[in-house]
């Protein structure tokens, strides 16, 4: 057949020129808070934290997570501007397929770091061989195979496809996904995913949840500043679900029935769900962009090494800790001593002059944890 029979005979290309300007608006604001945050994420954990700590294990795997979907994004924004894939079938597949890696690594890691904080609080005694740091890694490796087996699949359904505007073809990526495809291949795709990446992390972030605050509410006395850190972590990690992910994957299970035939809707219901699977699209990949919300108000060592970045103190990279020097304007006779004089000026923060009875208090140089929370 000639190209113009070819053209002839695919389908008129449906109008989704509003659903592409919201995209397109959205999309660019997601590229490019999450570059930033994601990328300068991974540089304090890389540069000055080193990874020692289990959490901190976890939450460099979710900001690699994060930052794979966001280098995809410039590809969307083209095709969401110009409504036109010329990028080929395979890097169609790519794209969709980051999506989906971003999707449930992101469910998965916040599960595991929700874990840990069960077996360090609930359970530190019975469970703590599972918070060695050694181990962590490892779980790690278990979580990027899973999305990465799960992403085979998806990339599969996301080949691009065509269709006729005016005389000319289009490519299309990204929609117009058949009937067909959707009753053999996506919706059993679908159920999958939302089993194991989303509805499992759900379970185990909402118990464990619960389980943590409990134990919390039943220790004596006033809650100590490690106690305030988990439970705020535990608030953002259920402010991310709630926002990012129980929304779309609602919707798309019921989109899924719909397409599929599992369920009859009239054209209008299914089109006005289809409306709402746009928009918790836009709401599940910003979680890339609130995910560093985690690492800055939740973890000591990150939030730190920002404050002292910001003050301009030189950083000793081997000991992980900032140098910090102390201006004398006139000698203290207690360094005199020769026992104080084993210590540097730089150790000691001196007490005032109306206070003799203080104690100097001496900083160790131990490098920063990124926090046991």
């Amino acid at each position: 057949m000639s190209n113009d029979n070819v053209s002839l005979s695919l389908e008129q290309c449906k109008d989704y020129s509003a659903n592409h300007r919201l995209h397109l608006v959205g999309y660019s604001l997601i590229f490019v808070a999450g570059l930033m945050l994601n990328a300068m994420a991974l540089w304090v954990f890389l540069r000055y934290l080193h990874l020692k700590s289990v959490v901190s294990i976890y939450m460099f795997n979710l900001a690699m997570s994060d930052l794979l979907l966001t280098l995809s994004l410039p590809l969307r924004l083209y095709y969401y501007s110009y409504q036109h894939w010329p990028f080929g079938n395979f890097l169609c597949q790519v794209s969709g397929s980051l999506f989906q890696i971003n999707m449930y690594g992101s469910c998965l890691f916040l599960m595991c770091i929700n874990l840990d904080r069960y077996i360090a609080i609930v359970h530190p005694l019975r469970w703590r061989h599972l918070r060695r740091p050694k181990l962590a890694p490892l779980l790690c490796l278990v979580v990027w195979v899973l999305i990465l087996l799960g992403s085979i699949p998806a990339a599969l359904v996301h080949g691009s496809s065509s269709c006729r505007k005016g005389n000319q073809t289009v490519s299309l990526c990204f929609e117009s996904f058949t009937d067909v495809l959707w009753q053999k291949r996506i919706f059993p795709l679908i159920i999958l995913a939302e089993l194991l990446g989303f509805l499992l992390p759900l379970s185990s972030v909402t118990y464990c949840s619960i389980r943590i605050f409990w134990t919390l509410c039943q220790t004596s006395g006033t809650q100590s500043l490690r106690q305030k850190k988990t439970i705020r972590l535990l608030v953002v990690n259920l402010v991310i679900f709630i926002i990012c992910f129980v929304p779309y994957n609602t919707t798309l299970a019921a989109y899924g029935m719909i397409k599929a035939h599992v369920i009859q809707a009239e054209p209008p219901v299914r089109d006005s769900v289809r409306q709402v699977l746009i928009v918790t699209v836009l709401l599940a990949s910003m979680n890339c962009s609130l995910d560093p919300l985690i690492y800055y108000f939740n973890t000591e060592g990150f939030r730190n090494t920002f404050k002292k970045l910001r003050r301009g103190q030189a950083w000793d990279s081997e000991m992980g800790t900032a140098k910090i020097q102390i201006l004398e304007k006139k000698p203290y006779s207690a360094c005199s001593s020769p026992a104080a004089k084993r210590y540097t000026g730089q150790n000691f923060i001196l007490p005032k002059e109306d206070l003799p009875l203080a104690t100097p208090k001496i900083f160790l140089k131990d490098p920063i944890q990124d926090s046991e929370i």
